[in-house]
Protein backbone atom coordinates (compact mmCIF):
# COMPACT_ATOMS: atom_id res chain seq x y z
CA UNK A 1 0.00 0.00 0.00
CA UNK A 2 1.65 3.69 -0.96
CA UNK A 3 0.82 6.02 1.71
CA UNK A 4 0.86 9.33 0.39
CA UNK A 5 1.62 12.91 1.80
CA UNK A 6 -1.21 15.04 3.30
CA UNK A 7 -1.41 18.03 1.80
CA UNK A 8 -1.71 19.85 5.13
CA UNK A 9 2.06 20.88 6.04
CA UNK A 10 3.38 23.59 8.46
CA UNK A 11 6.50 26.40 7.96
CA UNK A 12 8.39 26.69 10.48
CA UNK A 13 11.12 30.49 10.61
CA UNK A 14 13.76 29.59 13.18
CA UNK A 15 14.88 33.18 14.21
CA UNK A 16 16.90 34.98 17.45
CA UNK A 17 15.78 37.73 19.54
CA UNK A 18 18.51 39.75 16.61
CA UNK A 19 16.51 38.51 13.96
CA UNK A 20 19.16 36.27 12.31
CA UNK A 21 17.00 33.44 10.55
CA UNK A 22 18.15 29.73 9.98
CA UNK A 23 17.83 28.84 6.14
CA UNK A 24 18.49 24.99 5.30
CA UNK A 25 19.27 23.90 1.59
CA UNK A 26 17.21 21.42 0.15
CA UNK A 27 19.57 18.26 -1.17
CA UNK A 28 17.81 17.55 -3.82
CA UNK A 29 17.82 21.00 -5.12
CA UNK A 30 21.05 22.91 -4.85
CA UNK A 31 20.74 26.44 -4.11
CA UNK A 32 16.86 26.21 -2.73
CA UNK A 33 16.69 27.85 0.50
CA UNK A 34 13.77 27.36 2.68
CA UNK A 35 12.81 27.45 6.74
CA UNK A 36 12.20 24.09 8.29
CA UNK A 37 8.68 22.53 6.73
CA UNK A 38 7.14 19.82 6.11
CA UNK A 39 3.49 17.56 6.22
CA UNK A 40 1.39 16.31 8.88
CA UNK A 41 1.71 12.16 9.39
CA UNK A 42 -1.67 10.15 10.83
CA UNK A 43 -3.63 12.38 12.83
CA UNK A 44 -0.66 14.64 14.66
CA UNK A 45 -1.57 18.19 15.78
CA UNK A 46 -0.09 20.84 13.63
CA UNK A 47 2.07 22.06 17.07
CA UNK A 48 3.35 18.08 16.96
CA UNK A 49 4.00 18.45 13.02
CA UNK A 50 6.07 21.76 14.00
CA UNK A 51 8.41 19.94 16.59
CA UNK A 52 8.51 16.63 14.78
CA UNK A 53 9.69 18.42 11.71
CA UNK A 54 12.36 20.59 14.04
CA UNK A 55 13.69 18.07 15.48
CA UNK A 56 14.27 16.16 12.67
CA UNK A 57 15.48 18.77 10.37
CA UNK A 58 17.78 20.41 12.77
CA UNK A 59 18.19 18.18 15.92
CA UNK A 60 16.99 21.18 17.74
CA UNK A 61 15.14 20.23 20.83
CA UNK A 62 11.49 21.24 21.03
CA UNK A 63 10.62 20.90 24.43
CA UNK A 64 13.37 23.39 25.20
CA UNK A 65 12.32 26.06 22.63
CA UNK A 66 8.55 25.87 21.67
CA UNK A 67 7.17 26.80 18.41
CA UNK A 68 4.08 29.43 18.26
CA UNK A 69 1.75 29.43 15.84
CA UNK A 70 1.20 32.04 13.96
CA UNK A 71 -2.69 31.32 13.01
CA UNK A 72 -1.20 32.57 9.52
CA UNK A 73 -2.54 29.84 6.88
CA UNK A 74 -1.08 30.11 2.97
CA UNK A 75 -2.58 27.71 0.32
CA UNK A 76 -0.55 26.91 -2.52
CA UNK A 77 -0.41 24.69 -5.99
CA UNK A 78 2.05 21.66 -5.46
CA UNK A 79 5.14 22.04 -7.77
CA UNK A 80 4.93 19.21 -10.26
CA UNK A 81 7.75 17.47 -9.40
CA UNK A 82 6.47 16.50 -6.26
CA UNK A 83 2.70 15.68 -7.03
CA UNK A 84 3.81 12.25 -6.78
CA UNK A 85 4.02 12.42 -3.02
CA UNK A 86 0.17 13.09 -3.08
CA UNK A 87 -2.74 10.96 -3.78
CA UNK A 88 -4.10 11.25 -7.58
CA UNK A 89 -6.04 14.68 -7.82
CA UNK A 90 -4.18 16.86 -5.34
CA UNK A 91 -2.79 19.67 -6.44
CA UNK A 92 -2.85 22.08 -3.40
CA UNK A 93 -1.08 22.58 -0.06
CA UNK A 94 -2.28 24.31 2.96
CA UNK A 95 0.42 25.62 4.84
CA UNK A 96 0.44 26.66 8.38
CA UNK A 97 3.09 29.16 9.95
CA UNK A 98 4.96 29.06 13.19
CA UNK A 99 7.40 30.75 14.84
CA UNK A 100 10.42 29.12 16.74
CA UNK A 101 12.86 31.82 18.47
CA UNK A 102 15.56 30.52 20.26
CA UNK A 103 18.22 32.65 22.26
CA UNK A 104 21.08 33.07 19.70
CA UNK A 105 22.57 31.19 16.82
CA UNK A 106 22.79 27.63 17.11
CA UNK A 107 24.51 24.40 16.03
CA UNK A 108 22.21 22.52 13.45
CA UNK A 109 22.50 18.70 12.59
CA UNK A 110 20.57 18.39 9.02
CA UNK A 111 19.38 15.40 7.88
CA UNK A 112 21.12 14.97 4.62
CA UNK A 113 17.98 13.38 3.10
CA UNK A 114 16.47 16.45 3.33
CA UNK A 115 19.37 19.10 3.24
CA UNK A 116 22.39 19.38 2.07
CA UNK A 117 23.46 22.84 4.22
CA UNK A 118 22.33 25.44 6.86
CA UNK A 119 23.30 29.11 7.73
CA UNK A 120 22.08 31.48 10.07
CA UNK A 121 21.62 35.33 8.26
CA UNK A 122 20.14 38.85 9.22
CA UNK A 123 16.52 38.22 8.54
CA UNK A 124 16.83 41.31 5.27
CA UNK A 125 18.97 38.85 3.78
CA UNK A 126 17.03 35.69 4.51
CA UNK A 127 13.96 36.83 2.41
CA UNK A 128 15.78 37.32 -0.58
CA UNK A 129 17.25 33.52 -0.38
CA UNK A 130 14.14 31.94 0.12
CA UNK A 131 12.70 30.22 -2.87
CA UNK A 132 8.97 29.99 -1.52
CA UNK A 133 6.88 33.18 -1.22
CA UNK A 134 5.08 32.40 1.33
CA UNK A 135 8.61 31.71 3.68
CA UNK A 136 9.93 35.28 2.37
CA UNK A 137 6.55 36.94 3.62
CA UNK A 138 6.91 35.29 7.46
CA UNK A 139 10.67 36.34 7.47
CA UNK A 140 9.43 39.85 6.28
CA UNK A 141 6.54 39.80 9.01
CA UNK A 142 9.54 38.50 12.09
CA UNK A 143 9.82 42.60 13.08
CA UNK A 144 6.26 42.76 13.67
CA UNK A 145 6.12 39.51 15.38
CA UNK A 146 9.17 40.13 17.95
CA UNK A 147 7.77 43.52 18.85
CA UNK A 148 4.09 41.45 19.74
CA UNK A 149 6.21 39.17 21.64
CA UNK A 150 5.72 35.82 19.33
Amino acid sequence: MTRFKQPLSVLVVIHTPALEVLLLERAAHPGFWQSVTGSREDDESLFETACREVKEETGIDTTRYLPVDWQITNSFEIFAEWRHRYAPGITENTEHVFGLQLPGPLDIAVSPEEHRDWTWMPWQEADQRCFSWSNRVAILMLPQRLAQGT
